[in-house]
């Protein structure tokens, strides 16, 4: 066995054991360490590594409760994760019919006002945009952001608020700052594959709790709070990902007391809210938070554009130097430029123009999606019901395997997503994930026409 492919020089920013983790789930899917292939022994890497045993035993419990490994009785620990082969899927390839959330058609984002905002921000700031900020974002950008915030009743603080390289990395700071090996998670099930990951990494137990359709089932959550008592709460309370439910104002409430009586913070990550769609109800869980329990994390991503990697969080102070100390670990700061570039564009008429511009296209395009797809495909899949959003979350007959059918109706020209990916366990489930983002309404009626086909298909080559 060469142990040389395992060795690593650990860094100080991070525990050794959680690169050493990252380092073995990035071969493990990668192909470097193959399906079945056997791990070293622990006493060997201990060794090779020069760390103690039980960290090497410690790295091996996480990834064997992630599902990477396995140990036999009498024989060591193997490779169980066998590797998913990505398709070479050419994005310029007009043919396919791209219903997996690929990337936003550029011409839906206000490019040319942003262009203006980068030009003011070169010939107005240009020797302060090459340097770092102080890590938590520009203080300009700060007040913006807090005005922003201030139309969904979230009144905050420049303390308050830290500028961030996209919401992924905002779930990331959070639990790196909160979060320890074996911590108790609660999540929604199914909830946000990112997420997932980030948790998994960190080792966490991730317990999840089924949606209903106006947010978590309550009853099962008190249930799991009378005997556990979770450090993190992880929700998408606006057009969740990947269901598209909202919850209810009575339930956002809700959980924010519970949060309170139990002692633990809830991470909501909200990504469309600032579009009401067809919601009674798009306000953040956070604008009813009067116990400080939610973090609060905003992500621009669909209604900027994605490629400028910004966001921001809402932080109870008591966690804002924990916070500040992992996203300096993480990226020192986030752009300089984009963010003054983002400031310079709030700051102009065009912000709320486009925004407007913006929710009247996504609104439109979602009823006419919804109505479409529950015509087409009613009685064939149940579709869970929503109030607006990007996604649809539909499951096929008992008996058959969305991993069968994503593959069965990508060789037709188009491209879903697994629902597997949306669930703490690798299951081999019954849904699939169609996005609106990357088509125009026209084609994503041509792709659920070959959808409704598909599906006759695969279910009659099923009997």
């Amino acid at each position: 066995m060469d142990l040389n492919k395992y060795y690593l020089e650990f860094g100080e920013d991070e525990s050794k054991y959680l690169q050493l983790v990252a380092k073995i789930k990035d071969m493990i899917i990668s192909g470097k360490l193959e399906y079945d292939e056997k791990l070293p022994a622990i006493r060997s890497l201990s060794n090779k590594l020069n760390i103690s045993n039980a960290t090497v035993v410690r790295v091996y419990n996480i990834l064997e409760q992630a599902g990477y490994i396995s140990k036999r009785e009498g024989s060591g620990t193997y490779v169980s994760y066998r590797r998913k082969i990505t398709k070479n899927i050419d994005l310029d390839n007009k043919d396919m019919y791209r219903l997996d959330g690929g990337r936003s058609p550029v011409d839906i984002f206000p490019v040319e006002d942003f262009k203006r905002a980068i030009n003011t921000a070169v010939e107005e700031d240009f020797s302060m945009i090459l340097a770092y900020d102080d890590g938590d974002g520009l203080k300009e950008l700060k007040k913006s952001f807090s005005k922003y915030l201030s139309k969904f009743k979230i009144m905050s603080r420049e303390e308050n608020i830290m500028v961030i390289s996209g919401g992924q990395q905002g779930i990331d700071i959070v639990c790196k700052s909160l979060i320890n090996y074996s911590d108790p998670v609660f999540i929604e099930s199914p909830s946000y594959s990112g997420a997932i990951e980030v948790l998994k990494s960190r080792g966490a137990k991730i317990i999840s709790i089924p949606m209903l359709s106006d947010g978590l089932d309550i009853g099962i959550l008190k249930l799991k709070l009378e005997k556990i008592r979770p450090k993190l709460l992880y929700v998408m309370p606006n057009f969740q990902n990947p269901t598209g439910i909202s919850y209810s104002t009575y339930k956002k409430k809700k959980l924010i007391e519970l949060a309170q009586e139990y002692d633990f913070y809830i991470l909501e990550d909200d990504f469309i809210s600032d579009f009401r769609f067809m919601s009674e109800d798009n306000m953040p869980m956070k604008t009813y938070d009067t116990y400080n329990r939610v973090i609060y994390i905003k992500s621009f991503s669909k209604i900027l554009m994605p490629g400028l990697r910004l966001g921001l969080m809402n932080l109870p102070l008591e966690l804002s130097s924990r916070m500040h100390i992992s996203k300096y670990s993480t990226d020192i700061s986030t752009s300089p430029l984009i963010q003054k570039a983002m400031y310079y564009y709030m700051e102009m008429p065009a912000w709320k123009e486009n925004l407007m511009v913006m929710e009247k296209n996504y609104c439109e395009k979602y009823k006419l999606a919804n109505k479409y797809i529950r015509s087409r495909l009613d009685g064939l899949v149940s579709i869970v019901e929503n109030d607006g959003g990007l996604n649809f979350f539909i499951e096929l007959r008992r008996g058959y395997y969305s991993r069968d059918f994503v593959d069965f109706i990508y060789k037709k020209g188009v491209v879903v997503q697994s629902g597997a990916k949306y669930f703490d366990n690798d299951i081999d489930d019954r849904y699939f994930r169609v996005n609106i983002v990357s088509e125009n309404i026209s084609r994503i009626r041509e792709a659920i026409n070959i959808i409704r086909q598909g599906l006759i298909e695969f279910y009659d080559a099923g009997k």
